[in-house]
């Protein structure tokens, strides 16, 4: 049966609705959003004026400051707000400002996970990975592995996001189901799980990365690696699985019709694995297997190079400060395999080129970056920080808020944001640096206050009229319109996806609620409260 494409425009005829209203309020505020390039050069301009302002006014603050010794008791601090267009501090902002850039720990976290993941993509062991699982599921497993694939596709970073739903589509299309619904399912697991993981990925290594910078400036005593949320990720894979597919089974299935193409194998086909890639794809499973029995090698005896020096890995020790190198050596050794079995690499000099076709990706960073590294060092030396911190933790005492309901008010104030910026790491460029310190004084951890902030992430992204990959779902969805009466917009998009980020905010809201009340440590040596 050959797809029909509706040419109508939505919008075209008919009065809008109030939730097309809304849809398009929101993005038009969205629109009209700064790039954050320009959006951190901004809101650093305005931490050095106001840090003039405020230290003119002789602002400061007196708190109570916990000594690192247990037997010590906390010790009176008083901070007052530096001002950042002094002399002196004028002349350590240019002094430092290259070193600030370099030194900025997300920087070199994002280039170094790029690398191993880009060669892993370039040599198409991803996307390999992603067709093999989802082709090979039974019918009655479908909408699971599907959801299951797609939550932990953020491993192959963005590309994950457009395979997935376009992989599912066409198997929902080859077996005479509405591919919408494949499509949609794809789009929701890939896209709105991108911080919930099995494994461990490049949004780990670079969210972590921001929250050291924000606890080494501020001097904030506690674990910080990119381990840190892992059990509590680990748990929320399985959260929005079960909740992508509970709404699908009864609300999506049952909105767009189940039975509604014919058979249709044509683009099933183009997804198939060649014998070249199932053999690639059979030497990185061999790779994988090596390579874990020589990390448990290294790791198990008492006296490896892995353990601190007291023979353990928890709280800290070398294996957690080595896992981003770990996970390169990971994924180049998966990479190799597969590039040497499927034939993608036929020589040594095409890794150096796939790997620096896989850090382009990286490049959208790097710019932003600059400005983002200094608006979290001028907010770091200006204080303004510690004095938001102790203000905001006297005001949300006064409110009464505290606890949980604190940290489902903070997931509702990201929710709001990230239904107008799209770029995760952005986001938390922002949030970090006001949020960690308050919550770190309310004793909530780092890595509660980022865990915390990735549920508002994981529910919203699916609803943001203004994200990267709406056009390519809006065009995916039109490839496969069965029905020329239906119109294909972003309001088709976010529509069908509200459903499932209502169930991932409850799901995760309620998970997180159990982690809260037993206490559970969020990752390796990582607790909740400081």
């Amino acid at each position: 049966m050959e797809s029909k494409v509706n040419s109508k425009k939505p919008g075209e005829t008919g009065k809008k609705s109030k939730f097309e209203k809304f849809i398009s309020g929101v993005e038009n505020i969205g629109n009209k959003l700064p790039h954050p390039f320009w959006l951190f050069v901004s809101l650093s301009i305005i931490i050095m004026v106001l840090s003039f302002a405020l230290a003119q006014m002789g602002v400061e603050v007196t708190y109570l400051k916990a000594s690192k010794v247990a037997t010590e008791a906390p010790e009176e601090v008083t901070i007052a707000v530096r001002n950042l267009l002094s002399k002196e501090a004028l002349q350590s902002f240019f002094t430092n400002f290259t070193s600030n850039y370099s030194g900025f720990a997300p920087l070199g976290l994002v280039m170094i996970m790029m690398l191993g993941v880009g060669l892993l993509e370039q040599t198409g062991m991803l996307s390999a990975l992603i067709r093999k699982t989802i082709l090979s599921a039974p019918l009655s497993m479908l909408i699971f592995i599907i959801a299951l694939v797609g939550v932990n596709a953020n491993l192959a970073s963005d590309a994950g996001v457009i395979v997935v739903p376009a992989i599912a589509g066409a198997v929902f299309k080859s077996l005479g189901i509405n591919p919408w619904i494949g499509v949609i399912s794809g789009y929701v697991a890939a896209n709105g799980g991108f911080s919930a993981n099995i494994f461990i990925a490049g949004t780990d290594a670079l969210l972590a990365g921001i929250t050291e910078s924000v606890t080494q400036g501020l001097g904030i005593d506690a674990p910080v690696h990119p381990l840190m949320n892992w059990y509590f990720m680990i748990a929320s894979t399985f959260v929005v699985v079960g909740s992508t597919v509970f709404v699908t089974k009864f609300f999506t299935e049952k909105h767009l019709g189940g039975g509604t193409t014919s058979v249709d194998n044509s683009e099933l086909k183009n997804h198939q694995l060649t014998e070249d890639e199932k053999k690639g794809l059979f030497y990185s499973a061999v790779a994988a297997v090596a390579f874990i029995g020589v990390m448990l090698i290294l790791v198990i005896p008492a006296d490896s190079i892995f353990r601190n020096a007291q023979g353990n890995l928890l709280p800290k020790s070398p294996l957690l400060s080595s896992i981003v190198s770990i996970l390169f050596f990971f994924f180049f050794t998966l990479a190799m395999a597969y590039g040497k079995g499927s034939g993608t690499i036929k020589n040594m000099e095409d890794v150096p080129k796939f790997m620096q076709k896989g850090v382009s990706g990286a490049l959208g960073f790097m710019v932003i970056a600059l400005p983002a590294s200094v608006f979290i060092n001028l907010f770091s030396a200006s204080k303004i920080s510690t004095v938001i911190g102790v203000y905001g933790g006297e005001l949300l005492k006064t409110l009464d808020m505290t606890g949980f309901p604190l940290l489902v008010a903070f997931v509702f104030i990201c929710t709001g944001m990230n239904l107008c910026i799209t770029s995760g790491s952005a986001k938390w460029l922002i949030i970090a640096p006001v949020f960690v310190p308050l919550f770190n004084m309310l004793g909530f951890s780092p890595a509660l206050t980022q865990a915390t902030y990735r549920i508002a992430d994981t529910c919203t992204n699916i609803i943001s009229p203004i994200d990267y990959y709406v056009p390519v779902i809006m065009g995916l969805l039109a490839t496969y319109n069965v029905d020329e009466d239906r119109k294909v917009g972003i309001g088709t998009v976010i529509s069908l996806c509200l459903p499932y980020s209502i169930a991932y905010m409850i799901g995760l809201l309620g998970l997180l609620l159990i982690w809260y009340t037993f206490k559970l440590p969020l990752g390796p040596g990582v607790p909740m409260f400081m």
